[in-house]
Parts: structure tokens; sequence; C-alpha cells
């Protein structure tokens, strides 16, 4: 049963080792982010699942203690998802998909130790359907679940943006931005995969995951941001 869940993007710059001299422009933005995620703790879950972006053409499972890095954007430092790897070294030596190294950083900033972490990361294209069915499986897993979804709106509000400036993506990300605010499973879920894509909204699978893990649990929600500085919209929402 989902109990709770927060939404974060996931650009690297929120690291402040990463941002450098420009890490104060993200102030509020990594406020609002450390915000949504207390709220999960106050939830108490008996677990937490943090589902980001990754380079896949599926989905991918990450245990307790999977390791991630920053080191290539120049920056020495690394993570590990959840609670220092007390659960164990990771299967495999994957390293963290950036969006889950972001919210590894996230949770390390939170002192989390409410609950143990696994991640999921998905495709960004992947199918609707799949991502409404892979949030249902994990609502069905046993006990109270919390669910971390990380990733970034539409990456083309301006012309100085990483897609450059198309008039599409303000509608889309005020659409978004509406139906996380008010937990609205059913927007989330008619969001259309392809022209996400076309606008390079990262988030889009994650949320999708959100909204079939949502289904039935009666959350509420609150938006406490939504901007889209350096032309790419950031959204964090707490659903409790």
């Amino acid at each position: 049963m989902l109990v709770a869940a927060a939404v974060c993007p996931c650009p690297p710059l929120l690291v402040p080792e990463v941002a450098a001299g420009a890490a104060p422009e993200l102030d509020a933005l990594r406020a609002a982010c450390l915000d949504a995620v207390a709220v999960l703790a106050a939830a108490r879950p008996d677990r937490l699942v943090v589902v980001g972006p990754a380079a896949t053409e599926g989905r991918g499972t990450y245990r307790e203690g999977a390791a991630g890095s920053f080191r290539s954007l120049g920056v020495d430092l690394d993570v590990r998802l959840g609670r220092d790897g007390e659960a164990g070294e990771p299967e495999d030596d994957r390293q963290l998909p950036q969006s889950l190294a972001v919210a590894a950083w996230l949770l390390e900033r939170t002192r989390w130790a409410t609950a143990p972490v696994e991640g999921l990361g998905v495709g960004e294209r992947l199918e609707t359907e799949r991502c409404l069915g892979a949030g249902r499986e994990l609502a069905d897993g046993a006990g109270r679940v919390a669910l971390l979804a990380m990733g970034d709106g539409s990456a083309c509000r301006t012309v100085k943006a990483p897609g450059y400036l198309d008039e599409r993506a303000e509608p889309f990300d005020a659409e978004v931005a509406r139906a996380l605010g008010a937990a609205d499973t059913a927007a989330l879920a008619a969001l259309e995969a392809e022209p996400a894509h076309e606008l390079k909204a990262a988030g889009r699978a994650s949320w999708q995951v959100l909204a079939g893990a949502a289904e039935g649990a009666g959350l509420s929600g609150q938006l406490l941001y939504d901007d889209a500085p350096y032309g790419v919209g950031y959204f964090v929402a707490s659903w409790s």
C-alpha cells in the first residue's frame, strides 16, 4: 500500500559540489526537495522505493547500498542508495543512473534511516501501461510503501534551454504541475510518451509509475516548487 510519495527533479546541479559557484541559484529548489523527503519519513513507511529515468529500454532494479558517483562530471563525490550500504553490497557492479544518484544524495542530506531503500530505473520511453503496471506492483507489495519519483519536466522552455524553445513546453509543464499538486493520477497517466520525449521531459515515466502506485490510495497532493531555471521545468510535490 502506498502511504506517501514525493516528486523531485534530478539535475546534477542540485548537488552543490557539482553546481559550484552557481549552487545558490538552486537553494530554494534544494530546500523544497528536502521538505518533500521529510514528508516521506513522517509517513513511517516499511520501505522506500526511489524511481528515476535511466538509460535502459525497460526497467532495472537496484538494492540498498548500490553505489553512484558524480566523478563523470569532474566532482570527486560518491553516494550510496540508502543507509550507507547497511543491507550489503549491491548484487553487481552497476552504477546508479544519475537520477538515482541525485536521489541518494538527497537521502544522505536528510540522514534517511526510516526504512530500507530500493531503486528502480525506468527508460524514458517506457510505455505508459508498463509504467503504470510497475507502480501497481510496488503498491501491491508487502507493507507500507513510500515512493520518491525523480524526473525533470520539459527542457524546451527558452531559447537557451537544452532543447531550445518549443511552444508546447510551457502548457505541458503547466498540466504536469497541476496534476502533481492535485495528486491527479488520471492526468499523469494520460501524458503521452512521444510528445514528452520530444520535449525532453525525462520525468514522464517516473510520474506514471507514481500514478500507477497511487491508484485508489486516496492521497492528497501539495506542489512545493514549480519553476524553470535554465529553461527546464522542475517540480517538487508531496503526496500524503
